[in-house]
């Protein structure tokens, strides 16, 4: 239930669920890097997934059994499992290739494709075709997503350009899946919904890591990659994705898309510690540049609520 806002000014549950998925989306990528070096990312993919479903399989089995559960989740989970097979493939993938805080500075760009996409789906989001804000922080956003790239100090080279290609499939398909919660989920428990989603996450990759990856490798883990792989499944998936949607559901969805801006620094700093990852003096300034034109688009959605 929403708070009401005559009675409380902050959304004390909001608040700390943005938080937590801050501090979740911050941590995992550096996990996901570690095991870059041990499993590939069909593998990985596998196998965190699995661990995410066996953390809701409990919830999931109690709301069937006392009939809370709406039937409807399993035929509408069908397509945005299926487009974000694409984006956690791919994303993934993109940590073979280019460092963490590179990775979530790039697939920034998912802002982009949500409010382009939005546009063209959502005639009540056309009101944002009147906002100054709004195209400032659309130009401010492209621009600072090209410099990031373009100033990367190994730009141009073969791996370099594969994880952008990937991060940006990634992003786009993040966005469709997005988009279709949105639509199709405002009434439906998030808990339930995500533990759908990932039963049907882990049948999928579990079937494409048998074909494309090798699955025999996770019997060589060490209990500290073990760990990393539970650590980061129950962080960066179970708990992140249902903390998110419970904000958006609350607050709306401005103040927690804010609060994300946060995460590329976030990871940036822990990555500099774990993997000597820095910015380049250019990709600085133009790193800002897409985080704050992000924050003033979405800041933008303000003219909707006059709408």
């Amino acid at each position: 239930m929403v708070t009401n806002p005559q009675h409380r000014k902050i959304d004390l549950y909001a608040t700390f669920a943005c938080l937590g998925s801050l501090i979740c989306w911050s941590v995992a990528p550096i996990f996901i890097k570690l095991l870059t070096g041990v499993l590939d990312s069909w593998t990985q993919n596998a196998l965190r997934y699995g661990v995410a479903c066996l953390f809701w399989l409990p919830f999931l089995l109690a709301s069937i059994r006392n009939g809370s559960f709406d039937r409807r989740i399993w035929k509408l989970t069908l397509l945005p499992t299926a487009i974000n097979l694409l984006s956690q493939s791919c994303f993934t993938a993109s940590f073979y290739y280019i460092h963490p805080a590179f990775v979530d500075l790039a697939g920034k760009s998912s802002l982009l494709w949500i409010m382009g996409i939005s546009l063209l789906l959502f005639s009540r989001e056309r009101a944002l075709l009147r906002s100054k804000r709004f195209w400032s922080g659309i130009v401010l956003s492209a621009i600072g997503l090209v410099g990031v790239m373009v100033f990367h100090a190994d730009f141009g080279q073969k791996q370099t350009m594969t994880g952008i290609v990937l991060i940006q499939i990634a992003a786009a398909c993040w966005a469709a899946y997005t988009l279709i919660i949105r639509a199709r989920f405002t009434d439906i428990d998030s808990r339930a919904m995500f533990a759908v989603i990932c039963l049907y996450m882990t049948v999928g990759l579990t079937v494409l890591g048998f074909f494309f990856g090798r699955m025999e490798a996770s019997l060589t883990l060490s209990a500290w990659q073990w760990f990393w792989v539970v650590f980061s499944a129950i962080t960066g998936i179970a708990i992140s994705h249902v903390l998110y949607y419970s904000a958006l559901h609350r607050i709306g969805a401005m103040i927690p898309a804010m609060v994300m801006l946060a995460v590329p620094f976030c990871i940036l700093s822990l990555s500099h510690w774990v993997f000597h990852e820095t910015l380049t003096a250019m990709q600085w300034p133009f790193g800002v540049m897409l985080l704050i034109g992000a924050g003033l688009a979405i800041w933008s959605q303000e003219h909707l609520h006059r709408g």
